[in-house]
């Protein structure tokens, strides 16, 4: 009598990842489920790099949110320059570095917004994140947030030492994985110049409804905010013990100024 396919014991856990495991196997082979499910996924992924960044459309989106917009432009020309030169990216063009000035209020954090690897996250993400973050940035002083094309998270740096800002967070698609093309990822700088490494940032990542929520990256990103002005500092030096004040007595606070700035 022909004994019954063994069950694979890593059925189970399938339920809770999108980890591709236990997909089980149709002879030497994967199924054809599991092989047209990774093929979409690839091509879901290569759309997010290559899809056009509507950087008006964003803007709008922002506006509405009361906060004012600027859009600029990277040293990349166009997307196939952008994804070979990744240090053009990471600079402003020439002209839209001519457009910015401090303003005459001064600026505690310039605000960012960008296209980075994945339109996608900042269509979906970005409007909707700002809306949960700025109750919490309340008592800061904001530049005008910057829509940027073809850009990296290291031209958050150039922008806000532009604006002379204090700070400077950049909101900017995440390289896609096979199971999240449209992930957004903040990066946070103290005293943002040309010449910082990515060792003095500090990140809050896939920020999506699949990851981590709009609330929940809202709250991180200002506690962030609240202790790199505190400690004048951002990076491997500033550790990210939000969730310790999360589970505090009181629960979390609210907005900045509950954070003593």
């Amino acid at each position: 009598m022909a004994r019954p396919p063994a069950r694979d014991p890593w059925t189970h856990l399938s339920a809770f990842t999108p980890a591709r495991i236990a997909l089980g196997r149709a002879g030497p082979g994967q199924p054809t489920r599991a092989v047209l499910d990774f093929a979409l996924s690839h091509a879901q992924a290569r759309d997010a790099v290559h899809t056009a960044f509507e950087a008006e459309a964003t803007a709008e989106a922002i506006e509405t949110l009361g906060l004012p917009t600027l859009l600029v432009d990277s040293a990349a020309a166009d997307r196939a320059t952008y994804l070979r030169r990744p240090d053009l990216g990471r600079r402003l063009s020439e002209a839209s570095r001519a457009r910015l000035s401090p303003p005459k209020d001064g600026c505690d954090l310039a605000l960012v917004v960008a296209d980075g690897l994945s339109s996608a996250a900042v269509h979906a993400h970005a409007a909707p994140l700002i809306a949960a973050l700025s109750p919490r940035l309340a008592g800061l002083r904001l530049g005008p947030v910057a829509v940027a094309r073809q850009a990296r998270v290291a031209l958050a740096d150039e922008v806000g030492e532009a604006l002379s800002a204090r700070m400077a967070l950049i909101l900017i698609g995440e390289r896609p994985g096979l199971s999240s093309p449209d992930s957004l990822g903040a990066y946070l700088t103290f005293a943002p110049r040309r010449d910082r490494t990515d060792a003095e940032r500090n990140c809050v990542s896939n920020i999506r409804p699949q990851g981590l929520s709009y609330d929940e990256a809202a709250f991180k990103i200002a506690w962030l905010i609240g202790e790199a002005h505190r400690l004048a500092l951002t990076g491997v030096a500033l550790k990210d013990e939000s969730d310790l004040v999360r589970l505090a007595p009181g629960g979390p606070a609210a907005q900045i100024g509950d954070l003593g700035i």
